[in-house]
């Protein structure tokens, strides 16, 4: 599924890897990308931001995993930023910047500590590669710190998924995505599902057919 303030794409393939992003994107590259950490979703993007949701998930699952000592700071850190990210909308660039700076020392402090526990230590490993990103929402305050807004565009695809077992066909697969393409994109727009449906069947959907 892929999403911005004016359009959604859902796409129905069996693979998730970078291919199926090389084919919806057909050459563009878009200025940022908000994803979370698997490898297919990287690179496609001038900048990245860093899904912080779920790393939320992670650190916590490292805590209750035994990991006390980076996990914690790690989760109160990313917490300090999503509450900041809330917002990002209003807040002045002097005061962004500010935000971006005092983050930034603070994972330095993080990153500093050195964990035994062996999720701990993944998570460590893991931040020291995309520090960079975990951020970018202060550098760009369009941009969400979450894709949340995306998982809920998929949710009513996980749960047809899991009701019918799956798609029978590839023309019936493409037909459920290019619906909630439609209905997905005027949503955006305030149309509900009912006029988006009709109206595509008049021709006047701004998505071009295929």
């Amino acid at each position: 599924m892929f999403q911005n303030d004016e359009v959604v794409i859902h796409v129905v393939r069996k693979s998730r890897g970078a291919c199926v992003v090389a084919e919806v994107l057909g050459g563009h590259r878009p200025a940022i990308w908000v994803s979370d950490l698997y490898s297919a979703q990287q690179g496609h993007a001038a900048e990245w931001q860093v899904c912080l949701a779920h790393q939320l998930r992670d650190c916590q699952f490292a805590i209750e995993a035994g990991d006390a000592v980076f996990a914690p700071r790690m989760k109160a850190l990313l917490l300090r930023a999503v509450v900041i990210a809330r917002r990002r909308g209003d807040l002045a660039e002097s005061t962004r910047r500010e935000y971006r700076r005092r983050l930034d020392g603070a994972l330095d402090a993080v990153m500093a500590l050195a964990p035994a526990n062996r999720h701990g230590q993944r998570l460590r490993r893991r931040y020291g590669k995309v520090r960079d990103h975990l951020f970018t929402f202060l550098d760009h305050p369009e941009v969400a710190a979450d894709n949340n807004r995306s998982e809920r565009e998929l949710r009513p695809t996980a749960t047809y998924r899991k009701v019918t077992g799956g798609f029978r066909s590839d023309w019936g697969a493409d037909l459920f995505a290019a619906v909630r393409s439609i209905i997905g994109t005027d949503a955006r727009r305030g149309i509900d599902a009912y006029q988006a449906i009709r109206q595509t069947l008049r021709g006047q959907s701004i998505l071009e057919p295929g």
